[in-house]
């Protein structure tokens, strides 16, 4: 098994330093078989457990077991304590991030009226495509014919966008609202 899991790493790292997936012959450089055929076998039992795919035609595909990042535990964010490593677990962020895959895509954030938030401009927010949304929820909307991010609020009949910066008012649209998607995470790059 160890040999199988060493293996497996060799290809991920192939795919990460390269973009695409090793083909058989690269897979054999890469584990030192010299069996096209113990390649195969490989491949066949890294399938089985769920580690590689292939589509219709043959090819082979990552899993999300390419885009795992080990999840080592937590850290305290007041004052300092005895920190120690454990891998608790692996981690995808697709998993983690979004639930409906299909409904699920970024937007970059332009714009400062969601800062207290924690939105700032140049974050990439993760948005999944809904048409309705609930009290409290940050959606993207068309509000009057001009496009937003605001936190959607709805008393009785009234809905009104609010923004999380001080500077900014709170939006009622004259017209109409259409939201298009609700805000699921923020990403940031440091």
């Amino acid at each position: 098994m160890p040999a199988l899991v060493s293996a497996f790493e060799k290809i991920v790292a192939f795919h990460r330093r390269h973009k695409r997936m090793p083909s058989y012959q690269e897979i054999a450089q890469l584990v030192r078989y010299r069996s096209k055929n113990a390649v195969w076998k490989l491949v066949q039992q890294l399938i089985a457990q769920g580690r590689l795919a292939q589509d219709a035609k043959g090819r082979l595909l990552p899993t999300k077991y390419f885009h795992e990042i080990p999840w080592l535990g937590s850290v305290i964010a007041g004052y300092p304590s005895p920190a120690e490593e454990e891998l608790l677990d692996t981690m995808s962020l697709e998993d983690y991030l979004g639930h409906n895959k299909d409904a699920t895509y970024l937007l970059r954030v332009t714009g400062d009226s969601m800062s207290e938030a924690g939105i700032l401009p140049g974050d990439l927010v993760l948005v999944e495509r809904r048409d309705t949304a609930r009290s409290g929820e940050i959606v993207v909307a068309e509000v009057d014919g001009e496009w937003t991010m605001k936190t959607y609020r709805k008393r009785g009949r009234t809905v009104t966008l609010e923004p999380a910066n001080k500077k900014y008012p709170p939006i009622v649209p004259k017209e109409a609202i259409r939201i298009v998607a609700v805000v699921k995470a923020v990403i940031r790059k440091y």
